[in-house]
C-alpha cells in the first residue's frame, strides 16, 4: 500500500512566550502543499530473517541517529498498543528536503500512522491518530487533518480555517542549508505581536507583506544572507507574498497563477513550482 506524505508551509509564525518547561508557545497557520514523499508499507511475511523492521530509503538521505526514524517510531507506537499488528517492511522515497521548515519528517510519521490504520483495520478515529501523532512531534497531528489550520500551543492545538489560495501558485526554494530548529528556538526573543496571525490571514494576500511575519527570519537572515536574498528575489519577481517557512531554510513565494516568472537560482538549490 502506497501513500504520498505532503509538505506544509507556515503562513506567519509568532513565538509568543517561553514556558517553564523550556518549550515555547507559538501561533501560525499550517498550509498543506502538494510536494510529496512516497511511502510504501507491505507485510513482512518472514520477520525471522531480520531482527529489526526492514526500512529502506531513496532520494534525500536521512540521519541515522538512534530514534531519528519517525516512520519506524510510528509503527512501534502502534505495535505497543496493538500487539497483533503484523510485522512490516517500509520504503520511503524522500523528495521533500530535510530540515527545511516543510514538515516532511512529521508528514512521513503521520502518514505512517494513517496507512497502518487503514491497511490493517485498526479503526482508529482521527482524534486517536492525532493523539498518537503528538507523541512523535508537535506538528505531526496537523498532517492527520491535512487541512489549513490555525495552530497554537507548540503547534499541536489546531483549528481548521477556511482559506482559499487556489488563485495562486507557490514557488518553493531551498538552498540546501540545514537550520537546527532547537538552536533557533534558544536564540529567539519571544514577543506578543500587535495583531494575531489569525486576523491577518483573512485579509487579502497582497496586504500580508508588511503584516504577516515569521519571527525566525531576523535571526536566520542575519546568519545566512543567501536565505534573505531568496526572499528578496521572490519579491523582485512579483510575489504577492514571500516568507521563510518554519525555522527555515526554505523560502516560498505566492504568485498570481497567471504571472509569468523570470527567476534564477543557483543550480544546487531545490526549486519547485506548486499549485493547489
Amino acid at each position: 500500500m502506497i501513500v504520498f506524505p505532503n509538505c506544509k508551509i507556515n503562513l506567519g509564525l509568532s513565538i509568543l512566550r517561553k514556558r517553564s518547561n523550556g518549550f515555547h508557545d507559538l501561533e501560525t497557520v499550517f498550509y498543506p502543499l502538494p510536494l510529496t514523499d512516497i511511502l510504501e508499507i507491505i507485510e513482512n511475511r518472514h520477520p525471522e530473517l531480520s531482527r529489526d523492521m526492514p526500512f529502506t530509503i531513496s532520494g534525500f538521505s536521512m540521519p541515522d541517529a538512534p530514534g531519528s526514524n519517525l516512520c519506524a517510531n510510528a509503527y512501534k507506537l502502534l505495535k505497543k498498543d496493538f500487539p497483533k499488528l503484523p510485522f512490516i517492511q517500509m520504503h520511503l522515497r524522500k523528495t521533500i528536503p530535510l530540515g527545511a521548515g516543510l514538515g516532511g519528517g512529521s508528514a512521513d510519521a503521520a502518514f505512517t500512522l494513517k496507512l497502518l490504520n487503514e491497511k490493517f483495520g485498526l479503526h482508529l478515529s482521527d482524534r486517536r491518530l492525532m493523539d498518537y501523532a503528538l507523541q512523535l512531534g508537535s506538528d505531526c497531528p496537523f498532517f492527520i487533518l491535512n487541512k489549513p489550520c490555525f495552530a497554537t500551543g507548540s503547534g499541536e492545538l489546531l483549528e481548521e480555517i477556511n482559506i482559499d489560495l487556489s488563485a495562486y501558485k507557490f514557488i518553493i526554494v531551498n538552498p540546501g542549508i540545514h537550520i537546527h530548529t532547537g538552536d533557533a528556538f534558544t536564540k529567539i526573543k519571544p514577543a506578543t505581536p500587535e495583531k494575531s496571525i489569525k486576523d491577518i490571514i483573512f485579509t487579502p494576500v497582497e496586504n500580508w507583506k508588511n503584516k504577516l511575519r515569521n519571527d525566525f527570519e531576523k535571526l536566520v537572515f542575519s546568519q545566512h544572507r543567501e536565505i534573505a536574498d531568496i526572499k528578496d528575489q521572490l519579491y523582485g519577481g512579483g510575489a504577492a507574498y514571500a516568507s521563510m517557512s518554519g525555522s527555515g531554510s526554505t523560502v516560498y513565494g505566492i504568485f498570481p497563477k497567471q504571472k509569468q516568472l523570470n527567476l534564477s537560482f543557483p543550480d544546487h538549490y531545490f526549486v519547485k513550482e506548486l499549485t493547489c
